[in-house]
């Protein structure tokens, strides 16, 4: 008879299907503190990026896409589930304590949203043109409330050509910064080391060169203005509050939208330069009334081809025992 597997093998894949959240640069910025029965999610801000995101709120907001991932792993195997936010205000770094119990829980219909984890995937070319049913944004903007977010679909022509402007605009005052491209071009690695944006071995010196000495936001203001415009779904999600609380939850929210949209053959990307830009920021937050604050701007459609998972550093890397 084959042997239960223990609480550390339990852990261990639960860890698994957390890391497999969406982070900026896929930098993937989380460590994980193993006890019995707890996970405990940290910031790893040593995998920061200050010029890019200098109050680590993009950073936050991936850790709470992982958190989101564990919760509903832990679901999906019929865990009972506590979930503390930012549980010690003296440490940081301590973003979030999940216990989980080794009695059966009765199970929760958002559990099935865990087998999507694994086939969620960006996507960075252009969508195909079908439009996005209403009850496909309608579950979207539903999964985000779940999370006490929201997502504002940008409807009009009028707020589209805004967003694609300010998008635009976004490119070039990121490019225009020397520093910025350097950090950009510090995150291009190899598949093989398992992070950052991928390119090739035979590629990867000359184009961080590219990168860091050249000012491409004229080309990638263009690449991104097409993309934009031909995108079936602009959609901005978004929170109350401004407080790393805040943008945990944006996480967890993002994560759920995608997962739904998922659930449904959507693919995602960001469209984020215009929020990362602080000047910018505010006139993101117009396009949708100026209520609340824009944490992150996707495009949605359904994309033809298959999509390779982005890499990821191996688990052993991103856990501890206490």
């Amino acid at each position: 008879m084959a042997q239960a597997p223990s609480w550390s093998e339990h852990a261990v894949t639960l860890v698994e299907k957390a890391v497999l959240a969406p982070s900026s640069h896929n930098t993937q910025p989380w460590f994980f503190l193993l006890g019995e029965p707890y996970v405990d999610l940290l910031a790893d801000r040593t995998r920061a990026l200050p010029i890019n995101d200098p109050d680590d709120r993009e950073l936050t907001i991936s850790c709470g896409c992982a958190l989101l991932n564990l919760l509903l792993a832990a679901a999906s195997r019929d865990f009972q589930v506590e979930n503390w936010l930012l549980p010690d205000p003296q440490e940081p770094d301590w973003l979030a304590r999940v216990s989980i119990t080794r009695d059966p829980a009765e199970r929760v219909p958002e559990a099935d949203l865990a087998r999507f984890i694994e086939a969620r995937r960006t996507c960075r070319t252009r969508f195909e043109s079908r439009p996005v049913a209403q009850e496909v944004v309608d579950a979207m903007v539903t999964a985000a409330a779940a999370e006490g977010a929201w997502l504002r679909p940008l409807k009009t022509e009028a707020l589209r050509k805004r967003t694609v402007a300010l998008v635009v605009e976004g490119d070039a005052l990121q490019w225009g910064d020397p520093g910025w491209r350097r950090e950009l071009a510090t995150w291009m690695h190899t598949r093989s080391e398992g992070d950052g944006l991928t390119v090739s071995a035979f590629t990867a010196p000359v184009a961080q060169m590219v990168v860091r000495n050249f000012d491409m936001g004229g080309g990638v203001g263009s690449k991104n203005r097409e993309l934009a415009e031909s995108s079936p779904l602009l959609a901005l999600l978004g929170t109350d509050g401004d407080a790393p609380r805040d943008w945990l939850a944006a996480g967890q929210a993002l994560q759920r939208v995608l997962l739904v949209g998922c659930s449904f053959g959507l693919r995602a990307s960001y469209l984020n330069q215009p929020i990362q830009v602080a000047s910018l920021r505010g006139q993101v937050g117009e396009l949708v009334g100026g209520n609340g604050f824009p944490q992150v701007l996707l495009r949605f459609g359904y994309a033809g081809n298959p999509l390779s998972p982005a890499p990821r550093r191996p688990v052993e890397d991103v856990i501890e025992w206490t």
